[in-house]
């Protein structure tokens, strides 16, 4: 690959770990007193505003049954995905939450031994290690009390077993991503599914939870106008970096979020620990880095 394309889609797979994060904090900041469905209803509106009217001019390929059938799948549980997302750094700091986000590539990895017999190469089994051995580091000063202790702490706060649950489904949305894709075209795809994503989720907020698009931009209209412009740059970004590498590269160097998730809660929410947690989130991405790499 030409070290100009390398250059443009790093520094896009970047942005959009840098507004990913920056959606986060903004969320955390501005809308968690309103609940968890305004700050879902932020999130997803920014991008389906972008992608919806290029879709009206962008030519659609034929889409088969297998296409609609894996979207029916997807949708209810990226809604599931994105509503545990928010609860978890609504309810507790993002340097113990936004890190376990790198548990989705090790969890591909064991479902894939587990389900298909795919053998576990040198290199993804130490990137599961590391990732592992991160999250011991998130809690690290527990480790007083006993060996045990940081491990069990994960269990203790809420925040960390939703974003564990995230990271769980991610891990099969990830592997359906790539089926809906064979029935269609990346970069197409990519624009149809965050667009018409929002408007799904949008839908069962107002169905389910009677939260419209409107009351949040009403209640908190600067916070929710931030929080949808970071997801829409983010999206953007994120489909660009996608059509130009490989899926697997451009995910390991968005997880960055994780890392900047962490330096954000230590600096601007005055979050503790904030030594080992950074630490530990570095470890986790080193394993990302090394499972994207084996595969």
């Amino acid at each position: 690959m030409p070290y100009q394309a390398f250059m443009l889609w790093f520094l896009l797979a970047l942005n959009t770990a840098l507004f990913t994060a920056c959606g986060d904090a903004l969320s955390k900041h501005y809308l968690r007193h309103l609940g968890t469905p305004s700050m879902v209803m932020a999130r997803i509106l920014g991008p389906s505003v972008i992608f919806l009217p290029v879709l009206l001019f962008w030519p659609w390929p034929e889409l088969s049954q297998s296409f609609w059938k894996t979207i029916a799948i997807l949708y209810p549980l990226e809604t599931i995905a994105i509503l545990c997302y928010m609860e978890a750094i609504r309810i507790s700091p993002l340097s113990l939450t936004v890190p376990y986000l790198a548990f989705t590539p090790a969890f591909i990895i064991l479902t894939g031994y587990v389900i298909l017999g795919e053998k576990l190469s040198t290199a993804g089994t130490f990137g599961i290690f590391l990732i592992v051995c991160g999250s011991y580091f998130l809690n690290l000063s527990l480790a007083r009390y006993g060996f045990w202790h940081p491990l069990k702490a994960i269990f203790k706060e809420r925040g960390s077993v939703l974003m564990l649950l995230v990271a769980f489904i991610y891990a099969f949305t990830s592997v359906l991503l790539k089926v809906a894709i064979k029935h269609s075209e990346r970069f197409f795809f990519a624009i149809f599914y965050y667009g018409f994503l929002g408007i799904f989720v949008a839908l069962a907020l107002t169905l389910f939870c009677r939260q419209t698009p409107w009351t949040v931009f009403k209640n908190a209209p600067k916070g929710a106008s931030l929080v949808s412009i970071s997801q829409a740059v983010a999206a953007v970004c994120h489909v660009w970096a996608i059509s130009l590498a490989p899926a697997a590269y451009m995910i390991a160097v968005k997880r960055l979020s994780v890392l900047f998730g962490v330096v954000i809660g230590g600096i601007f929410f005055g979050e503790k620990a904030f030594g080992e947690r950074l630490f530990g989130a570095i470890l986790m991405l080193a394993g990302v880095f090394l499972i994207a790499l084996s595969g």
